[in-house]
């Protein structure tokens, strides 16, 4: 299956019956405006969080708002809401948009931009950070990729030095891996590998990297560059096959097999996660 088959037929526009949360209103999709003088566009200055939520219930709610707010302070955006402010407004999102019921799947997008200044990076220069969360689905791969695996390439484009931009950092700023998304497409594949300046494998330009060797579970430590995932201990994608080559034997492992169904197992079945409000957290500094 070609590149240019694998979305057919998809449309690019967002649903216009979308509500946005948006500095702390619910608003259709089509009144959601940024300013063009927002530093989050002109420069990428800003952060964000991929969630998901299974079931009308929010993955690793805290953890993923904890990232929030640890991107947020390495590059000194004071985020005009707190922990918990933040924490229901993922709830009041999925709820605007009929996604907190327990029938439903959603994928939540929590973006955080350094907000307007005049043009030039210095970010001294800016003011009213904007905050915005995006509650609805998202389509990564075709759902056959997930049962009978896929093929893949390592990328000739090196992953971020950890000086030059943390990858414990989820910021706005994913050029460097949508390069590598390119260069796989190219190659009529659906991911890429991305190695680090030393030559050592990091991450896929949007995931963390696992491998089942000899029975045993491996990925690279966070020493290698890579986003400290909150999803990492476990694996949901299988890959058959590197640059043309097959591993194993071409087809998803047993192990791989089940960590998927382990995963889940994990998010439908487990009890519904606490908000902070429920846990006391209201207040707490972060």
């Amino acid at each position: 299956m070609s590149t240019s088959n694998w979305y057919t037929g998809e449309n690019y526009d967002p649903d216009p019956n979308l509500k946005i949360w948006l500095d702390g209103k619910i608003i259709p999709v089509g009144d959601a405006k940024i300013s063009v003088f927002d530093h989050g566009l002109l420069y990428g200055d800003g952060i964000f969080e991929g969630i998901r939520s299974y079931n009308g219930r929010i993955f690793e709610r805290e953890a993923h708002l904890r990232r929030f707010f640890d991107s947020a302070k390495a590059i000194r955006l004071n985020v005009p809401w707190t922990f918990e402010q933040l924490d229901k407004a993922m709830d009041d999102a999925l709820e605007a948009n009929g996604r907190l019921r327990p029938d439903q799947d959603a994928y939540i997008r929590m973006v955080a931009t350094r907000g307007v200044g005049v043009l030039g990076i210095s970010p001294i220069r800016t003011w009213k950070p904007q905050v915005y969360i995006i509650a609805s689905t998202i389509k990564m791969y075709p759902p056959e990729m997930y049962e009978q695996g896929m093929p893949i390439i390592v990328s000739s484009v090196t992953r971020n030095h950890n000086n030059a931009m943390p990858a414990r950092i989820k910021s706005l700023n994913y050029l460097n891996n949508i390069l590598a998304k390119i260069e796989a497409h190219d190659a009529n594949c659906p991911e890429a590998i991305m190695l680090n300046a030393q030559g050592y494998v990091a991450e896929a330009t949007g995931d963390n990297v696992f491998i089942v060797r000899g029975g045993q579970v491996q990925t690279p430590p966070t020493s290698a560059g890579i986003l400290e995932g909150v999803t990492r201990a476990t694996v949901i994608r299988p890959v058959t096959s590197i640059d043309r080559r097959a591993i194993g034997h071409g087809k998803v492992g047993p192990i791989t097999r089940q960590l998927m169904e382990a995963y889940e197992n994990l998010v439908r079945n487990t009890p519904k996660e606490m908000s902070a409000a429920e846990r006391g957290l209201a207040g707490r500094a972060v």
